[in-house]
């Protein structure tokens, strides 16, 4: 028989895997708008409210949680680990937030040239990727699938170090394109390191040993 903690522990579950969703569907429609120029500062703004929400409510069932059930050590690891996710996430759409902001504001990556818009959208779809395997392995509690983040992010480091060299390099690039493509790829670079730092929650959670992935 399941004890009443693991059903409140299982709704937490159930609220982060949401977040999640959201988060990825945040990302995606802000980076999206970037690139085609289109406009989404008001609808991205929304979705990071509700995830910032969201984070909240994590955070409040997590006091219940200890205040309530007197957990025992494993259920203060699974806990602490959902505390940090919900957090991460919430990271996720501020940054999504950002990089709408920055669109808006100076609209620069078309005035980038090919190979600047490519480096961007690259890295963009790296990093979505991320986002997707962060949130599927929390979903699965999948190790194997949260321990493959390491490379990928890895990848991401070398494009980014790789974007700020071409645009050091580019002469004909206005000033509008190197402050768009370097904020939103440094914006990218950090949505990355919470991917990493959400799967390292989860291979906590399900071996109770911290791992460092990067």
């Amino acid at each position: 028989m399941n004890r009443l903690i693991d059903i409140v522990l299982e709704d937490q579950s159930v609220l982060l895997i949401r977040m999640g969703e959201l988060t990825y569907q945040t990302l995606y429609t802000s980076i999206k708008a970037s690139i085609d120029g289109s406009t989404v500062q008001g609808q991205v703004r929304e979705m990071s409210d509700r995830l910032m929400l969201m984070a909240d409510k994590v955070e409040d069932r997590a006091f219940e949680l200890i205040t309530r059930f007197q957990p025992v050590a494993s259920d203060l690891r699974v806990i602490k680990s959902y505390m940090k996710i919900g957090y991460d996430f919430a990271r996720y759409g501020r940054y999504a937030l950002d990089i709408s902001y920055i669109n808006d504001q100076i609209n620069g990556l078309k005035e980038c040239n090919i190979e600047i818009k490519e480096s961007v959208e690259k890295m963009s779809e790296k990093v979505l990727q991320m986002v997707k395997v962060s949130v599927d392995a929390l979903r699965k509690h999948d190790i194997d699938l949260a321990r493959t983040i390491t490379e990928t992010e890895r990848e991401v480091d070398e494009m980014y170090l790789s974007h700020l060299k071409k645009l050091l390099e580019e002469e004909n690039s206005t000033i509008k394109c190197i402050v768009s493509s370097a904020l939103m790829t440094r914006y990218l670079e950090r949505i990355a390191d919470h991917a990493v730092y959400v799967c390292e929650s989860i291979l906590y959670i399900v071996t109770g040993e911290k791992t460092r992935l990067r």
